[in-house]
C-alpha cells in the first residue's frame, strides 16, 4: 500500500501523509461481524484512570477477527474483500468458506480478492494458510502466532511485521520475532504463512495534533512545565534541572531503567535472547 501526500493549503497539511488504501477492495464492513465498542478513556472497572492521555476520538465499531482458525480445518475459503480496520494497523480480509460462513482474518501482504486459503495440520505451505509450527519448514516467514495451542494468535499481528521460524527441537519451535527477540513456542501452536500487510504504515506522518485526537489520544504534557505538586520535575524559575538523580514518573518512581518484569515469570525460560541482544536475567 502506498503513501498519499497532500497539497499544503494549510500549515498542518504541509507534512501530513496518509495511506492511499490501494489494497482496499471492500468499503463497508460485514454487518454480522461488527460489534459496538464502548469507550473507557483509560479507566478501569472502578472508574480510575490507569492509562493516561486517553479520551475522545471518533466513534468506531470492533471487527470480530478469527484468530483461532481451528473450527474450519480442511475447508477452503475464498477471499472476497480486503477492508480497513480502525482498531488495528493491519488491514483485514473477509473470507467466505464453502458452507457460506464468513470470517475476518488479518490480511497478509500479497493476499488479494479471489485467492483461496485453508487451515489445518495437512495444508499446503502457501500465503494465508494456517497450520501448526510442526508442519512449517524452517526458515519460513510467519505471523499470527499462538503462544498456547488453541488459544488463538497473540504475536506478530501488527502491520508489516513477520517472524521467522529458526529451528524445531522436541516440544518447542524457536522463532525470531520482529523485535529481534528469540524465543521458544510450543510446536503445536498455529501460525499463518507470510508477512502482515500494510507494510508502509510506519511511514505515515500524523501531521497535526487534531489527527491524534481523532484516534482517541490526548496531549502528553511534560513534567518540567508542571507545578511541584503535580510532578517531581515541576517548579523552579524558568527552565530548570529536574533536581533528581534520574527522571521520575508523576508518582516518584524511576522512569528509565526500572525493571518491572517478574523474575519468576513462567515464560522466562522460553526466551533465548531478549530484543536488546542480552541474555534474560532470571
Amino acid at each position: 500500500m502506498g503513501i498519499k501526500t497532500y497539497k499544503p493549503y494549510t500549515p498542518s497539511r504541509r507534512h501530513m501523509t496518509g495511506s492511499d488504501f490501494s489494497e482496499i477492495t471492500k468499503q463497508k464492513p460485514e454487518k454480522k461481524l461488527v460489534v459496538s465498542l464502548k469507550k473507557h478513556s483509560g479507566r478501569n472497572n472502578q472508574g480510575k484512570i490507569t492509562v493516561r492521555h486517553r479520551g475522545g476520538g471518533a466513534k468506531k465499531k470492533y471487527r470480530i477477527i478469527d484468530f483461532k482458525r481451528n473450527d474450519k480445518d480442511g475447508m477452503t475459503a475464498t477471499v472476497i474483500g480486503i477492508e480497513y480496520d480502525p482498531n488495528r494497523t493491519a488491514n483485514i480480509a473477509l473470507l467466505q468458506y464453502e458452507d457460506e460462513v464468513r470470517r475476518y482474518i488479518i490480511a497478509p501482504e500479497g493476499l488479494t480478492d479471489g485467492m483461496k486459503v485453508v487451515s489445518g495440520p495437512d495444508v499446503e505451505i502457501r500465503l494465508g494458510n494456517c497450520l501448526p509450527l510442526s508442519r512449517i519448514p524452517v526458515g519460513t516467514v510467519i505471523h499470527n502466532i499462538e503462544l498456547v495451542p488453541g488459544k488463538g494468535a497473540q504475536m506478530v499481528r501488527s502491520a508489516g511485521t513477520g517472524a521467522q521460524l529458526m529451528a524445531k527441537e522436541g516440544k518447542y519451535a524457536t522463532l525470531r520475532l520482529p523485535s529481534g527477540e528469540m524465543r521458544m513456542v510450543p510446536i503445536e501452536c498455529r501460525a499463518t504463512i507470510g508477512n502482515v500487510g500494510n507494510i508502509d504504515h510506519n511511514l505515515i506522518n500524523i501531521g497535526k495534533a487534531g489527527r491524534k485526537r481523532h484516534m482517541g489520544i490526548r496531549p502528553t504534557v511534560r513534567g518540567s512545565v508542571m507545578n511541584p505538586n503535580d510532578h517531581p520535575h515541576g517548579g523552579g524559575e524558568g527552565r530548570s534541572p529536574i533536581g533528581r538523580p534520574g527522571p521520575s514518573t508523576p508518582w516518584g518512581k524511576p522512569a528509565l531503567g526500572y525493571k518491572t518484569r517478574k523474575h519468576k515469570k513462567a515464560s522466562n525460560k522460553l526466551i533465548i535472547r531478549r530484543r536488546d541482544g542480552k541474555a534474560l536475567n532470571v
